[in-house]
């Protein structure tokens, strides 16, 4: 059964094999390359709800009811996180731009009041930018890691999401296929006998 104080993921699929949801006071990190649907995930998370919450756009010009973030210091990132939802796009850029103690810093640091008070916190990280180095020290300082992996077979992608971190939860033992769709990312609940 579903745990009702976890927060939707907005994908019903995820919030299936998260028992409900992301809890709430947690640093959640997806990685995937920039194809793989991670702004999709964290745009279906942060508009979930009542839209209590801050998408901090670092890359690119932010649509509308982000917050545009270039240029911010990771304290004014961290003051500019209101309501429960909050996603940082990208924390690749942090790292490219202040370094991996900052970025970290900024993770489990900067960010303990808001985390304090029960937010959840997605961080977008692209994979094949940052050495291996640099992604065990953001893994390490993620409650929740998750991975979004793609290939192509023939004609036909392949997608699937694995959950690799769950801190204090059983981490499931699989990785779940899905599909992007119009409205963002579709999980398939099923799983196949063979």
């Amino acid at each position: 059964m579903a745990d009702r104080t976890r927060r939707s993921t907005g994908i019903a699929g995820l919030d299936l094999a998260l028992d409900g949801g992301f809890p709430p006071s947690t640093r959640v990190i997806v990685s995937g390359s920039p194809l793989s649907g991670l702004e999709l995930l964290a745009g279906q998370f942060w508009e979930t709800g009542d839209r209590g919450g801050t998408y901090l756009m670092l890359d690119t010009v932010p649509q509308e009811g982000m917050t545009d973030a270039r240029g911010m210091d990771p304290a004014a990132l961290a003051g500019a996180m209101q309501g429960d939802r909050i996603v940082v796009d990208s924390l690749s850029t942090l790292v490219l731009e202040w370094g991996v103690d900052v970025a970290t810093g900024l993770i489990l640091d900067d960010t303990r009041e808001v985390i304090g008070r029960g937010a959840t916190i997605v961080y977008l990280l692209y994979t094949g930018l940052h050495s291996p180095a640099e992604e065990v020290r953001m893994m390490r300082a993620a409650d929740i890691f998750i991975t979004l992996r793609h290939q192509i077979h023939g004609n036909e992608f392949e997608r699937t999401l694995a959950i690799e971190k769950f801190k204090d939860a059983n981490v499931p033992q699989r990785v779940i296929p899905y599909h992007i769709v119009a409205k963002g990312l579709e999980l398939s609940t099923t799983s196949r006998v063979v």
